[in-house]
């Protein structure tokens, strides 16, 4: 890039939802114009983008069309066509993380056979091409089998705690996992910019719904010991610079029973785990992402203010047009910070926004969040 030269380029991005639309936002601020691939016409990047291409992710000839139009293109969801990336990659398009990456992790097979073959803490597993109770009783109880493609959300994912839960189990390839007892549910940011300097963000503390396992309150910073804060970014940066990645990172960790850390799952992009620093901390995740991709200097990932967060879910049994109540309520309170992604339509347990509270006191924040949740709700213009 030419020094002062705007806009400082003009970013691709596969796939149009939240992610995509903060991405864009964060774009905005740097002076980038953004084009989105997307089949939904109305969604959410592609509302605040430049342009949107309008078609599928896996589409060869869409995404030949976003290359030729940008100079560099990311992404945000794993669900795209690597092949097609990989294509263009080697024909001298820029896109990042790069397609070798994307390619394995995005099969939650590779992805933990790679961090096996590399001697990075996971819990163990075997594969599960064609899903069997006797695979199933072999393998032992308690478990969880997790699709290899197209899992998120808590889609792709089943524990199986007995024998009897097996007719919940999921008909598709897939893996068995060893269901470890755990302390935490940790996460930690990690960019990685194209000089392979990496940044970590302190670890975060999720807790997941226990039917939906959808995100459900997320705590900064998370209430472990310095020591194994530090161990777990170490840890989480090991994992990308392992994997030489240019981009954005999550990586989720577990603190087992025994004080041992084992990596979970890796996303290629921005993460729900990341989205308190858009708020609480000098250089936010979507920020930071760009940086990466850009080849310019990686921000601060200095934390601000300690910060609870909760996703804003559509309430069961509502559908349609989003119809939000107690939104006055929640926006009166200190410390608020409210992020609406722009859906159309709401369903139960949607992802249609979410509250970072920030407060000195976490345990503050966190009551705060918790009281959010019963007083604000997304219904929807048909019941039932």
């Amino acid at each position: 890039m030419t020094a002062g030269t705007m806009p400082l380029a003009h970013i691709g991005i596969v796939g149009g939802g939240q992610l995509g639309r903060m991405l864009v936002q964060a774009a905005a601020r740097l002076g980038c114009p953004c084009t989105i691939l997307d089949p939904d016409p109305d969604c959410p990047a592609g509302q605040l983008a430049a342009e949107q291409l309008v078609g599928s992710c896996h589409d060869a000839d869409q995404l030949r069309q976003l290359a030729a139009a940008c100079d560099v293109i990311t992404y945000e969801r794993e669900d795209i066509d690597s092949t097609a990336l990989s294509e263009l990659a080697a024909q001298g398009h820029a896109i990042y993380p790069e397609p070798r990456v994307l390619a394995i992790i995005q099969d939650k097979l590779t992805q933990k056979q790679y961090l096996q073959q590399r001697a990075i803490p996971t819990a163990p597993f075997v594969a599960l091409d064609q899903p069997t109770r006797q695979a199933c009783d072999e393998f032992g109880y308690p478990l969880v089998q997790k699709a290899r493609c197209g899992g998120y959300d808590g889609r792709g994912v089943q524990v199986m705690r007995s024998a009897a839960d097996f007719v919940h189990h999921l008909p598709m390839p897939s893996l068995l996992e060893r269901h470890v007892p755990i302390q935490h549910e940790l996460a930690v940011m990690v960019a990685r910019g194209q000089d392979g300097r990496s940044v970590a963000y302190p670890p975060v503390e999720m807790h997941f719904h226990p039917e939906y396992n959808i995100l459900d309150l997320l705590l900064a910073p998370a209430n472990i010991s310095t020591d194994q804060a530090a161990a777990a970014q170490a840890l989480a940066v090991r994992v990308v610079d392992t994997l030489q990645g240019i981009g954005i990172f999550g990586i989720e960790l577990f603190l087992d029973a025994q004080d041992q850390l084992l990596v979970n799952e890796i996303a290629p992009r921005t993460h729900n785990s990341g989205h308190h620093t858009l708020d609480a901390h000098v250089t936010d995740q979507f920020e930071q992402q760009l940086r990466a991709i850009l080849g310019l200097p990686l921000g601060s990932t200095a934390a601000l203010s300690p910060a609870a967060m909760i996703n804003l879910l559509g309430a069961a049994d509502y559908r349609g047009t989003p119809v939000i109540h107690g939104l006055d309520d929640i926006l009166a309170q200190p410390g608020v910070c409210y992020h609406w992604y722009g859906k159309y339509e709401t369903q139960p347990q949607r992802k249609m926004g979410h509250v970072t509270v920030l407060n000195p006191d976490l345990n503050h924040a966190r009551t705060m969040t918790i009281r959010i949740r019963s007083q604000l709700q997304i219904r929807g213009t048909t019941h039932g």
